[in-house]
Formats: structure tokens, C-alpha cells, sequence
């Protein structure tokens, strides 16, 4: 009988990461991982207290709006963050900016939020979105950044990809969470 038990716990051991792996890093955390309308503890019905401890690092001033609210999860935990799949703000994309310089990408309006690029320019992070990392372009598992990539800074992808990239929203409540990529500013000569 020891045997037959010991089997069930390894198998159990084993499918265990296997679920919760198939469930995706925000679909286990569901709506209130995030957001709580009686208990808010930020502007945006938050649920956790948005990061103020993880310093930009050119005005080497705190985070505000959504992305203090990613960052309370997504920094390391002596950045005031949760250490889950941790960013930082020197070694990656720039998030929580408040002006985008036109020479370097031209932001389309839908990826920004009042005029500033924050974390959800690039990532929807509801359950909803099936893309790679909860990007608004599909990128066919990253094997396809250039279309993601391309929506901004245009001259750096091939305008065809580009062209068909489709923005995904889950915020859109007509039910058409895909809206076509906008056109590309022309390249100024």
C-alpha cells in the first residue's frame, strides 16, 4: 500500500507546477489581485499600494499611475516591489514616462494613458489577452517581435508586418477586443 500512495504523491508532486503553469501569471491572480473597489488603495481602484519605493532612473523619482501599480508586483522586493518576474528600469524598455520623444518612436494615442507611455503602452495584462507576456501585438510566442515593435518605431520593421500588427484590448466593451494597427507616421527625410 506504501507504494501505491508513495506513486500518488509523486504523480500529484509532478501535475501540480503543470497547473498552475497552464494557468498563466495573471489568470491565477484574477480581477482582485489588482483592482478592489471597496478597499482601493490608489487612484485606479488598486488593490495593492502602488509601488513608491522604485525610482525612475533618469528623474530618480518614484513611479506614479499604473506603472507604481505593476511594479508593486514586478520589481524586486528591495524596490519596494513583490519580486514576481521582477523589471528594471535601466535594462529595459522605458516605462512611466511622461513625454515620448517623437525622433526616437511615434506612440500611437491608444497606447498611451493621459499622455504618458506607462506599462500598459505595451502589456494588457487582463486574462483575456492570449498574447506572449501580455503584449497588445501578437508576436507568435516572440518569434515575431518586429510586428510589436514596428507599431512604434516603424522605421526599424518591415512596414508590411507592421501593417497587419492588430492592437488588443480588453478595455474595449464592444466585444472586438483586436483593433487594426495604426498607420505608420511617414518617415521624415
Amino acid at each position: 500500500m506504501s507504494l501505491v500512495r508513495s506513486l500518488l504523491v509523486a504523480a500529484l508532486a509532478l501535475a501540480v507546477p503543470l497547473t498552475t503553469r497552464a494557468a498563466g501569471g495573471h489568470d491565477s491572480v484574477g480581477c482582485g489581485g489588482c483592482h478592489s473597489i471597496h478597499t482601493a488603495k490608489g487612484k485606479i481602484i488598486f488593490a495593492v499600494t502602488p509601488n513608491t519605493k522604485a525610482l525612475d532612473p533618469k528623474t530618480k523619482q518614484p513611479y506614479s499611475g499604473t506603472t507604481a501599480l505593476c511594479l508593486a508586483c514586478h520589481a524586486d522586493s528591495k524596490d519596494g516591489g513583490q519580486g514576481y518576474a521582477p523589471v528594471s528600469g535601466h535594462m529595459s524598455h522605458p516605462y512611466g514616462v511622461s513625454s515620448v520623444n517623437p525622433k526616437v518612436a511615434k506612440v500611437p494615442g491608444e497606447l498611451l494613458r493621459d499622455g504618458r507611455f506607462e506599462c500598459i503602452g505595451c502589456h494588457d495584462p487582463h486574462p483575456s489577452n492570449p498574447n506572449y507576456k501580455y503584449l497588445r501585438v501578437d508576436t507568435a510566442k516572440g518569434q515575431q517581435m518586429d510586428a510589436f515593435c514596428g507599431v512604434c518605431h516603424p522605421g526599424k520593421a518591415d512596414a508590411a508586418t507592421v501593417k497587419q500588427a492588430a492592437l488588443f484590448t480588453s478595455m474595449d466593451e464592444s466585444g472586438a477586443k483586436r483593433a487594426a494597427a495604426p498607420a505608420p507616421a511617414p518617415a521624415k527625410k
